[in-house]
Parts: structure tokens; sequence; C-alpha cells
């Protein structure tokens, strides 16, 4: 039982950076929900593609085992080639896919999210191939470089992501409450016809929204190929799933619910392996979700909101 209690430490510092990533992905669910009250299962795949493009950008600078450039300006590269790659790719989803089912029965653009999906997956593998990608993170941070905190190690890795996405949400929130464009998705989710009444496009908030949700959820692809140094293109069907469990979990359509639910997603992921084993991390996660919902069904930060009629 010490050997498990000293693993705290360290698996709270797996926890954060695991649930960091969660709540990047679980953005792009919360948002799309507040604004459309609609599922986009898609979001993961779209997940998946960026790390795939920062895959892509970071074979452009190797030569042979070694790269042509700054550690520092590839990853640069690698996080903002995948969010702009992403975000393009989101717009083009709600353009071509959603948006002609906006008015369509609810079920619609639930099974037009599924089929997107699962065309973004066969896409990869027709093109890719269906083997794992490994990423060349050793290349970029070395495995050596890591600080010791008391009984926790943490790798320069874990710090890049957890700092990385951090800085994301905090950029997403300050975005969301103090711009313009920010208040008009917040009013647009609030009641799409009044914002249009009071000469707000919604249609540009919709495409905005689908844009900055996918831009999150590349730099999380990249985030996490780099940490775990393989990607494959089923990648995004577990961490989609997991993230919008995080989306619900926090109050799905609520921004900070979305931060927490995924931090908090992914503390007790680690936890659970180290208390209990980790095959049954799923299903402590779920669970926690299950019991969470019974006792409050908005989620922790959500709130119960009447209907309209």
């Amino acid at each position: 039982m010490e050997e498990i209690w000293a693993q705290i430490p360290q698996q709270l510092v797996n926890g954060l950076t695991l649930g960091s990533v969660y709540a990047l992905i679980a953005l792009g669910y919360s948002m799309v929900y507040g604004t459309l009250e609609m599922l986009n299962f898609a979001h993961g795949e779209v997940f998946m593609i960026g790390a795939f493009i920062g895959w892509g950008v970071l074979g452009a600078f190797m030569n042979g085992a070694a790269i042509i450039a700054s550690p520092v300006i590839i990853i640069i590269l690698m996080i903002v080639v995948a969010m702009a790659g992403t975000s393009a790719l989101g717009v083009g989803i709600e353009w071509f896919a959603y948006r002609p089912l906006r008015n369509a029965p609810r079920l619609a653009p639930l099974i037009s999210a599924l089929s997107v999906s699962i065309f973004l997956q066969n896409l990869v593998v027709l093109t890719m191939g269906a083997r794992s990608k490994v990423y060349a993170t050793q290349l970029l941070i070395p495995i050596s470089w890591q600080i010791t905190v008391g009984p926790a190690t943490i790798s320069f890795i874990r710090i890049l992501v957890i700092s990385v996405s951090f800085a994301l949400m905090i950029g997403l929130d300050n975005f969301i409450r103090h711009s313009k464009t920010g208040k008009a998705m917040r009013a647009t989710a609030q009641d799409r016809e009044a914002a249009s009444f009071m000469g707000i496009s919604v249609n540009r908030v919709i495409s905005t929204t689908f844009l900055v949700g996918s831009a999150l959820a590349g730099a999380g692809g990249v985030l996490v190929g780099m940490y775990y140094t393989q990607i494959d293109f089923y990648m995004g069907f577990s961490a989609g799933m997991k993230a919008f469990t995080a989306a619900v979990l926090g109050g799905i359509g609520n921004i900070r619910g979305a931060m927490l639910g995924g931090i908090l997603l992914g503390l007790v992921e680690s936890l659970g392996v180290a208390f209990i084993s980790p095959v049954y991390k799923d299903v402590i996660a779920f669970s926690m979700l299950i019991i969470l919902l019974i006792f409050k069904p908005a989620g922790l930060l959500g709130e119960q909101v009447p209907v309209k009629v």
C-alpha cells in the first residue's frame, strides 16, 4: 500500500497531462452543442487528422534520423499548421454536412456526423495506410530532459502538453468573454433567432465556432502524438468519446465546465490506474460520469435550461 501511495504525485502529473488534452477536445463538443444543440461526433476524427498533419510537418523537417531545423520552430509549425488545417476542415464539415440539415429533425445531423466520422477514418486509411505512424519526439525533446519534484518526475514533453493546453484554454476563455465575436457566439448560443434579429450573422458565428473548436482539437492531436509517440486512424474514436464524457461531466455547452471536466476525468483515470488496475480505467471514468449525472444531471457547471415552447 505504501508503494501505491508513493505513486500518487506521479499519477497526478500524468492525470493533469492527459486531462488537459481531454479538455482541449471537449471544448469543441461544448461549443458546438452550446450554439447548435447538436453533438458533433466527427470531432474526434478532426483531432486525429490534426495528429497526422503534425506528423507530416515533422517528417518534412527530418533528414534520415536527424532534423534540419530548430526543435522550437518545428514544434510551433506542427501546432500552427495542424490548427490551420483542422480549422479549415471543421468549417468545411459544417458547411457541407451540417448546414443543409440545420432545420431538419435532430436525428438527421446526428446521422450526418457519424457518416462524416466514418468517412474521415476511411479517408486516412486509404491515403496514409492503416499502420500506426511514429512521432520522432525524441529528436525534438530528448527523453532525458526532465525535472524531479519530490517523488514525481516531470518530463519536458509533459510540461509542453500542459502549458500549451492551458495557454489555449485561457486564450479561448478570454476570447469568448471579452471579444466582440465571443459575445456574438454567446448571444447565438442563448437564442439564435433573437441574435439574428439583433443583426448578428448566425451563419458566420456558427462557422467561427467550428473553426475555433476544430483548431483546438488539431492542437490536441499534435500534443497527443508527441506525448504517446504513435498515432493511427482509430485514435479519434476513443479520444472523442473521452472528451465527450468530459464535456458532459463539466456541463455540456459550458466552456469552463468542459475544461474542468477534462482535467477531472484525466486525474480520475490516472488515480484509478494506481489504486485499481489499468484494465478498468475506462470503467472508472464512465462510472464516475453515471454517478455524477444521477445527482447532478446538468453536470458540474451546467445549468438546467427551460425548454422553449
